[in-house]
């Protein structure tokens, strides 16, 4: 993991994600979407990176999001809270789905609307398999959000599945391309849900951005 964390920011985000995280909306269009309050971040990448299973490590919740070992489970986009002013979106994979194309085509264009029409959307994280690093079906989420100009952040999932070595090659490639997207924040947050490894980094990220935001 890339990046410096007091550890009173890993206690706000040890509090943050301690509270009750539930289920709050699922939206399947841009006219279902719930009214925008307060902060959103959003957690983006292929199909099977491992959306669902970070944000249930973020929330101490074994099944708060709905896990598959089949690409496309996720087709909506998906809030969760607790009650305060931050959702999480779980978005659905881009990339290889096991579904028709047609519904594919439809939740991806749903995806990059998103991206663009929502005033409150703080930061997306963007997940990438340690194991395989950055991939061409990448390009088009980077693209809407240069776009957008929605400010996001490089999640690795994975990386006990990994040698230190690869690992630290991904993280240096990672980090090269980075250095071309101006809207992209700086630092790579590596993760794994099975070990919990970078789970509280990511969580006091967030609760800086909280900060930030007042």
């Amino acid at each position: 993991m890339t990046g410096d964390f007091k550890s009173r920011e890993i206690e706000a985000g040890r509090r943050m994600f301690a509270a009750p995280w539930d289920f709050a909306h699922a939206s399947s269009s841009l006219a279902s979407l719930p009214p925008m309050k307060g902060v959103e971040i959003a957690f983006a990448g292929r199909s099977n990176v491992g959306k669902s299973s970070l944000i249930n490590a973020l929330t101490n919740r074994k099944a708060l999001a709905r896990t598959s070992h089949t690409p496309g489970r996720t087709q909506e986009l998906i809030f969760f809270n607790a009650g305060g002013k931050l959702a999480i979106v779980d978005m659905p994979g881009y990339g290889y789905a096991a579904a028709p194309k047609t519904k594919v085509d439809e939740w991806t264009a749903l995806i990059h609307a998103y991206l663009h029409g929502r005033a409150n959307l703080s930061r997306v994280y963007v997940l990438i398999d340690a194991r395989h690093g950055l991939k061409d079906a990448d390009e088009g989420i980077f693209k809407s959000l240069g776009e957008a100009a929605v400010s996001h952040q490089i999640v690795l999932t994975k990386a006990d599945q990994v040698k230190p070595q690869e690992l630290e090659s991904c993280i240096a490639a990672t980090t090269e391309a980075l250095a071309k997207r101006p809207a992209a924040f700086p630092g790579i947050l590596v993760t794994s849900s099975h070990t919990g490894a970078g789970i509280p980094e990511l969580r006091a990220a967030i609760a800086r951005l909280l900060a930030e935001r007042g």
